[in-house]
């Protein structure tokens, strides 16, 4: 899941983290008052959306008057933000950031993730701050600092100062650098989180360390614990589809091709998606149904899928562990009837009761496409569009 800055930047003061004076706006009137609490001749007028490039895109202005910020805001809010992250669709702008100016003094990154290589979670630091970190580590690997973090012992403080030193920091910087990455972690490991990223993080001419941007993503296996997270969840910046799965509790992820698939296990959907594009189709999503695949969920599935107009044939894969193939070829067969898909389905039903399950299909008076193994499935969904 994942969150606005602003309500990033609320989390991380909870932790003591650095952040500007800042408030978050829906209206242009409310950003001009947001400005006239905050004080200050400097404002930085900031589009609030889930992605990145916000600034290149034009989502970021500097305001040195209420009139200047009255002017900013109404240029950025309902504007169509197109940013790399958002697509040629772009977002519109609902809300906005209203922050203090800073004195900056220098521009850093710090980030904290898994490093599921080493099963441990990592701190990153880097003296390229304002720069996308892919960028830095394709380029210039060497100038991204690391620290991995013992399950047990947990992130140090002499792990927190030996990145500052690698940053460069020094005096006042030094240690309110330190006390920031602490507090960052804290921060991020509190909330379950499995991405907290300040880019940049700054020093002031004051001394101070701050982080003048924030994002952080959430594991949804630990949103129950946090009540208080879910409540920042913004629908309208998520795709409609994923909502609609999300509450039928389907793992699903939109792609951009043309062949609807409904698989059940993560593991098989990805090579579902790969044998598909061997055999020179397009999956047009990532759709997991579960290891307890159903009725409900697989009506639920074809319900999502057809909702995607780029859909021009559906593979359903399915291997019988726990779940019997019989009870999903049922789940297929009214489903589809439900639904009323009117496009060439192919299915591939292998494991507990397959056979069962064949006959399910072939017996229930639709057109289905039955496949006996997982290359003749692919084959058959990339002839059906062709």
């Amino acid at each position: 899941m994942k969150i606005h800055e602003y309500q990033a930047k609320e989390i991380l003061k909870k932790y003591n983290v650095a952040v500007p004076l800042g408030k978050v706006a829906f209206t242009v009137d409310e950003a001009v008052r947001a400005a006239e609490a905050i004080g200050g001749r400097l404002w930085v007028v900031k589009a609030q959306i889930h992605a990145g490039g916000r600034g290149k895109g034009g989502g970021i202005k500097l305001a040195r008057s209420l009139d200047e910020v009255r002017d900013r805001a109404s240029e950025v809010l309902g504007m169509r933000l197109i940013t790399h992250q958002t697509g040629s669709d772009g977002r519109i702008v609902k809300r906005l950031l209203i922050e203090q100016g800073m004195n900056i003094v220098k521009e850093m990154y710090v980030g904290i993730t898994l490093d599921r290589g080493r099963s441990q979670n990592v701190v990153m630091v880097s003296t390229e701050g304002g720069v996308e970190i892919e960028k830095v580590a394709a380029e210039t690997p060497e100038k991204i600092l690391k620290e991995y973090v013992h399950p047990a012992a947990g992130f140090q403080a002499f792990q927190a100062r030996r990145l500052c030193f690698g940053l460069g920091l020094s005096g006042d910087a030094f240690k309110n650098g330190a006390k920031f990455l602490l507090g960052l972690y804290k921060a991020y490991e509190a909330t379950d989180a499995s991405l907290a990223e300040i880019n940049p993080l700054v020093t002031t001419q004051e001394g101070d360390v701050l982080a003048l941007d924030a994002k952080m993503n959430f594991d949804d296996n630990g949103l129950y614990r946090h009540p208080e997270v879910v409540a920042m969840r913004d629908l309208d910046e998520e795709d409609p589809l994923e909502v609609e799965a999300s509450k039928s509790s389907l793992n699903y992820i939109k792609l951009d091709g043309n062949v609807g698939c409904m698989v059940n296990g993560a593991g098989l959907a990805m090579s579902t998606m790969d044998i598909i594009k061997l055999a020179g189709g397009m999956p047009a999503n990532f759709l997991d149904v579960g290891g307890g695949a159903s009725a409900e969920t697989v009506e639920a599935g074809f319900r999502i899928i057809m909702k995607d107009p780029n859909v021009k044939a559906v593979l359903i894969n399915i291997f019988g562990g726990i779940v019997r193939c019989d009870r999903v070829a049922n789940g297929v067969v009214q489903a589809a009837k439900n639904v009323h898909v009117t496009i060439p389905i192919v299915v591939r039903l292998a494991g507990t009761n397959a056979e069962v399950a064949a006959d399910v299909l072939k017996n229930s008076g639709l057109s289905f496409l039955v496949a006996d193994s997982l290359k003749d499935a692919a084959e058959k969904v990339t002839r059906a569009i062709a």
